[in-house]
């Protein structure tokens, strides 16, 4: 089930976008919708998404892969993000390698990437809306995290927001082995919280990470309209 969705308008559209970034386009068209965020009646437990939802961290991602890219005299594909939103790093590893004909092994294109992260972590900021929905459900409903980020990324995340004990549960890349949009992510978080996954509501930004709460049964909340469009910052360069 579906929470809080907005059917599209074309007259929102903002042609003067790359056509591969034209997906998202759909931020500004939803935020100009008015609506509330919300726990769903029926919902039992709460699951979040981490990057996108939580944390405003996307652009903090597109900056480090556009350096990484440059230090390896490649080009990053902003797409890519659009597209894979909820896969763990190694996934775009594998992709940027293959697409960008890189020599380099996937793994150690992750640690150039998480080392440009890390290094960056102050940027990230809050998604307030959902931070705040977050908080006024601790302590009331079983709540956990349920990322494609790795846990080392995640916590390091999650305690630069100073939420990272406010959860139940944090599930992360390393903990499944199918990621989004599998399901399997989100129905972990719902077997460790012991609540059915059509009791779950789910949190998410990403295709992926919707098509996996989907698929789990769960009920889904886009948090899109409620966030910053994250390529709004790469577009200024």
């Amino acid at each position: 089930m579906v929470v809080g969705l907005v059917p599209k308008s074309p007259q929102f559209e903002n042609k003067k976008r790359p056509l591969q970034l034209q997906k998202f386009a759909k931020f500004a068209r939803l935020k100009s919708v008015r609506m509330k965020l919300e726990i769903h009646p029926k919902a039992k437990a709460l699951i979040f998404d981490l990057d996108g939802t939580l944390s405003d961290s996307l652009p903090v991602h597109i900056a480090s892969w556009h350096a990484v890219c440059e230090k390896l005299n490649c080009t990053f594909d902003e797409r890519i993000l659009v597209e894979m939103t909820g896969a763990p790093t190694i996934s775009f590893a594998e992709r940027i390698k293959r697409e960008q004909n890189l020599e380099i092994d996937p793994e150690e294109l992750v640690e150039l990437k998480q080392k440009e992260f890390r290094q960056n972590i102050s940027r990230i900021k809050p998604h307030d809306a959902v931070i705040e929905l977050m908080k006024n459900a601790h302590g009331k409903i079983p709540m956990a995290v349920g990322t494609g980020a790795s846990r080392k990324s995640a916590m390091l995340q999650m305690k630069e927001l100073e939420i990272d004990h406010l959860f139940d549960f944090i599930v992360t890349a390393d903990d499944v082995d199918r990621h989004k949009p599998e399901p399997d992510t989100f129905l972990k978080c719902a077997d460790l919280m012991n609540i059915e996954p059509e009791f779950c509501q789910v949190f998410e930004d990403g295709e992926l990470g919707m098509q996996a709460a989907e698929t789990a049964g769960m009920l889904l909340t886009d948090v899109r309209p409620f966030v910053t469009d994250p390529f709004a910052e790469s577009e200024k360069r």
